[in-house]
């Protein structure tokens, strides 16, 4: 319960102290110069601790956004190993302009400010970040936030569940036609490189991404019956991706000249690195004259042509290891006369192929 003591200085200054005791909490006081003030301020904190608020937004009141930001860097990001250099530079972006506020004083209207400086800031490239960068970035500070409001218990809420993200883009989906794809491959049999041929035909055959391809060991490759695993994905499952064709035989004959100083499928000039691509692949490119077209677009275009040869959204996100259909639907359009044959058969089978 609540006292209020009136104390009177010798100089006649009048002052109001509260002290409030409830069993199973410490003693929380505060001094006022006006009695309705402590009467006030001792009814709204009696029924905050009695509901679970006080002392919340106490410990919000003692830790700093950046307190917040090292110790999440510290303790959470090891068990993310694979999201941890990238969401430490987002997070110390974020702890550069409000690192000095308290908790309690981070606000929606604070962070809505610096998202959209965020947004219409330059990249270290001097180019323009994208709706899906600032995305990212608000991704990693909400993160942060939850842990701080669940596990912490630092905040009563996470001030992030009243900030809008801003709309992404449909994402890029740039496809080879058969003619491209014919020159591409050309170019690669004729480059320096001995394995661009068959890493781009791997990346196109199967949809894996060029990090899943590079980080490819012996063990995770079973010839016999057409398959191999991948342990390191983006998504954090195993995936088994099948062999097959063109691409079996050439990952056969491989195997015939591996090197024995490495376990990788495709080792650079030190075994325990995988080898480098990007200029050769880009050589390829420019002989086979095909522009605006990156390595992870072969993974597009697996997904194309797979949509476009009658998989569904369920199967296409299954082989190229999204957990989601969102992703795939871009897709989806691709795959329109294959639905209208299926919804045509459909109909023909319940209704007949004419009417009587």
């Amino acid at each position: 319960m609540a006292s209020i003591n009136k104390h009177t200085t010798d100089n006649g200054k009048t002052t109001y102290r509260v002290r409030i005791r409830l069993k199973g909490y410490p003693v929380q006081t505060a001094t006022f110069e006006r009695l309705t003030d402590a009467k006030k301020w001792a009814q709204h904190t009696e029924a905050a601790i009695r509901e679970g608020r006080h002392f919340k937004t106490a410990e919000a009141k003692k830790h700093t956004f950046a307190e917040m930001v090292d110790r999440y860097i510290k303790d959470v990001l090891p068990t993310k190993p694979k999201q941890a250099d990238k969401q430490t530079q987002q997070l110390n972006w974020w702890k550069e302009q409000i690192g000095s506020y308290l908790l309690s004083d981070v606000t929606p209207a604070l962070i809505v400010q610096y998202r959209d400086e965020l947004a219409s800031g330059k990249t270290y490239r001097g180019t323009k970040r994208s709706p899906a960068t600032v995305v990212r970035y608000m991704a990693a500070l909400s993160h942060a936030f939850t842990i701080t409001v669940n596990e912490w218990q630092w905040l009563e809420d996470s001030p992030m569940r009243k900030v809008k993200k801003p709309k992404e883009s449909r994402g890029r989906v740039r496809f080879m036609d058969d003619d491209e794809r014919s020159r591409l491959l050309a170019a690669c049999k004729e480059s320096s490189n001995e394995w661009l041929y068959l890493t781009v035909l791997l990346a196109l055959s199967s949809g894996m991404r060029r990090g899943e391809l590079m980080g490819l060991k012996w063990q995770d490759v079973n010839l016999k019956d057409g398959y191999l695993i991948l342990h390191e994905t983006k998504n954090g499952e195993r995936r088994r991706v099948p062999l097959a064709g063109h691409a079996l035989e050439l990952i056969q004959a491989h195997s015939k000249v591996r090197r024995l100083d490495t376990d990788l499928l495709f080792p650079g000039k030190t075994s325990n690195k995988p080898i480098a691509l990007r200029r050769p692949f880009e050589n390829a490119l420019k002989q086979a004259e095909i522009t605006d077209f990156r390595w992870h677009d072969l993974r597009h275009c697996t997904a194309s042509y797979l949509a476009m040869n009658g998989a569904s959204l369920a199967e296409i996100a299954e082989i190229l290891g999204h957990k989601t259909l969102q992703m795939v639907k871009r897709y989806s359009h691709l795959s329109d006369s294959h639905v209208s044959n299926v919804l045509a058969d459909m109909n023909a089978k319940v209704f007949g192929s004419g009417h009587e």
